[in-house]
């Protein structure tokens, strides 16, 4: 039987746009969309008639309903800013070899070099975009234009190695994260099909899908199943590069916020660059799905609603229009920025001059009454002092029938935004509550968590949620982890890194911790043979061990701040 693919092809040219096919230092020819504003003449400037630009790099098709960039340009226009958008070397309607990260330092050096050549150009370029078009704006820092003034990369990172492996860490088979290379990164168009994930070896089915599409992803064929890769930021490191003004846009519930807020934090300290990195988080996913609208309605679906889109796109560009009117048109002051403007999820908006917050605290929670960890919520106990006597609660691993995701697409995770209570209660994970709270718990910064844990698998994993328990029983995601453990390096405390969150408990519920060995089909289970995943054709149950109490005392460490007026 033939394996089924959609191909996607490219979007007709929007007709306020004026597309050119801009030539770069090789020769290869990349598609570029140019929207411009009214020209001002009545003006005695000596640009009259000409704008800051802001430039939009990416591979998803730049005239695609997903992307809305046509709608996202008007807004830019309205404000006296040029736009212009270019599909990257080799996909959709630009030229050249389609592979992703290598040449984008080049490239976006070149494009902006043509920009600033242009009869409607007055020599200032910003750059925007997310995911994959924030990195592209990366790239083009470490190229080092004169002419690029300002960037707002959104929901993204500098090195996308860091979000497959962060630094000194293992970490699980994000399968969802490293198939997006098979989807998008084998020609010029991309291509959807369904895998089934729980079917070994699942690279077999990538190998048919690249066999039925008669191409394949060079880079997909790096990360699996070898699981190796090259440097997503070949040459100088953005962050080594001539500093620039930086708007990081996060997201508290973007699956990949660990990595972007790596990056915010690395640069606010560094000096030269600390001076101008500004931030803002709110409470929405990669997909700009937000917290107070989960889960989401069809009337407030922007990915298929008009009027959801129009309501949203003002929320979604004009901090970045905000910030090029301070870096690019130098039309505001400096001191109408806040250097931090943060959502604090259910609560509202704040600003601070730091982040964490100047006035932040850690405060640790101390995993007890193991016993009862097997049960449903609210299960064990978080307390703030740890038990004097050692505890111990086991859980299984079966890679045949391992813990359920409830998603099957975690960039729009707020979409669904699911009841996670009947994953607490399943036999193979550990949960562990809080006291009801009396008053609101404020979390604002670094979540991680420190356990001890062993097991009878060569290697395994540990997946860690921190959930809000809500007096209905209902359990929400705040954040997550996740990491890969060998046998042999578990005497000392495995600690996992749960990201930044802006999250309110209110009073009634209760904060929470969910403990498991898989995530699927969001992450390959560990076979449990010690196999790599990608080319597992057996699986074997293992038995995790995690202690509490006395001298291996686990505990979960959250960021808080004083309650703020509502």
């Amino acid at each position: 039987m033939p394996f089924p693919f959609e191909r996607i092809s490219a979007a007709p040219v929007p007709e306020d746009a004026r597309q050119y096919m801009t030539r770069m230092r090789d020769g290869v020819r990349l598609a570029t969309d140019v929207y411009l504003p009214a020209r001002q003449t009545d003006t005695a400037d000596d640009h009259a008639g000409t704008f800051p630009t802001v430039l939009v790099r990416l591979p998803y098709d730049k005239n695609s309903r997903y992307v809305y960039l046509d709608r996202v340009a008007r807004l830019f226009t309205a404000r006296g800013y040029a736009v212009v958008v270019q599909d990257v070397r080799g996909k959709f309607r630009s030229g050249g070899t389609t592979v992703p990260f290598l040449r984008e330092p080049q490239d976006g050096y070149d494009t902006i070099d043509w920009i600033v050549h242009q009869t409607w150009s007055n020599g200032r370029v910003g750059m925007f975009g997310d995911s994959y078009y924030g990195f592209t704006q990366w790239a083009a820092v470490a190229a080092q234009h004169p002419a690029l003034r300002a960037i707002v990369p959104r929901v993204t990172a500098a090195d996308f190695n860091a979000i497959w492996q962060p630094e000194g860490q293992r970490a699980p088979v994000w399968l969802e994260g490293i198939e997006y290379f098979a989807h998008h990164w084998v020609d010029n168009a991309s291509y959807t099909y369904t895998i089934d994930r729980s079917r070994r070896p699942v690279i077999d089915q990538y190998e048919e899908a690249f066999r039925a599409i008669g191409a394949r992803s060079f880079w997909f064929d790096l990360l699996a199943p070898r699981q190796a890769g090259l440097s997503t930021q070949p040459g100088l490191h953005p962050f080594d590069a001539r500093p620039v003004p930086v708007l990081h846009c996060v997201g508290w519930f973007d699956n990949i916020v660990g990595a972007h807020m790596r990056d915010y934090m690395e640069l606010a300290s560094r000096p030269g660059w600390d001076a101008v990195q500004y931030l803002w988080a709110g409470a929405v996913d990669h997909e700009n799905y937000r917290l107070a609208q989960a889960p989401v309605s069809a009337a407030n679906d922007h990915n298929t609603n008009e009027a959801a889109l129009a309501r949203m796109l003002p929320d979604y560009a004009n901090p970045a229009i905000e910030f090029f009117d301070v870096f690019l048109k130098e039309v505001r002051p400096l001191s109408s920025l806040s250097k931090v403007r943060w959502e604090l999820g259910h609560s509202g908006w704040r600003t601070s001059s730091v982040w964490p917050p100047a006035d932040s605290a850690v405060r640790t929670f101390w995993l007890g009454e193991p016993a009862d960890a097997l049960g449903p919520l609210p299960a064990g106990s978080l307390s703030d002092r740890p038990g004097d006597e050692d505890g111990a609660v086991r859980w299984t691993h079966d890679p045949d029938a391992p813990v359920p995701s409830l998603v099957d697409d975690s960039f729009a995770y707020l979409h669904d935004h699911p009841d996670l209570a009947p994953v607490a209660a399943r036999e193979d994970v550990l949960a562990f509550s809080g006291p009801v709270l009396s008053e609101p718990l404020d979390l604002a910064g670094p979540v991680a968590v420190g356990l001890h844990v062993t097991s009878t698998a060569e290697v395994f994993d540990v997946f860690a949620k921190v959930v809000d328990l809500g007096p209905d029983g209902r359990a929400h995601l705040v954040a997550r982890g996740q990491t890969t453990v060998h046998a042999g390096e578990t005497a000392d405390e495995i600690r996992v890194e749960l990201g930044h969150t802006g999250y309110r408990l209110r009073p009634g519920h209760r904060i929470a911790l969910l403990l498991a060995s898989s995530d699927h089909p969001l992450f390959l289970p560990a076979p449990g043979t010690g196999e790599n995943p990608w080319t597992a054709l057996t699986a074997k149950p293992s038995t995790q061990t995690l202690r509490t109490g006395g001298v291996r005392a686990s505990h979960l460490a959250v960021t808080v701040v004083p309650q703020a007026a509502p």
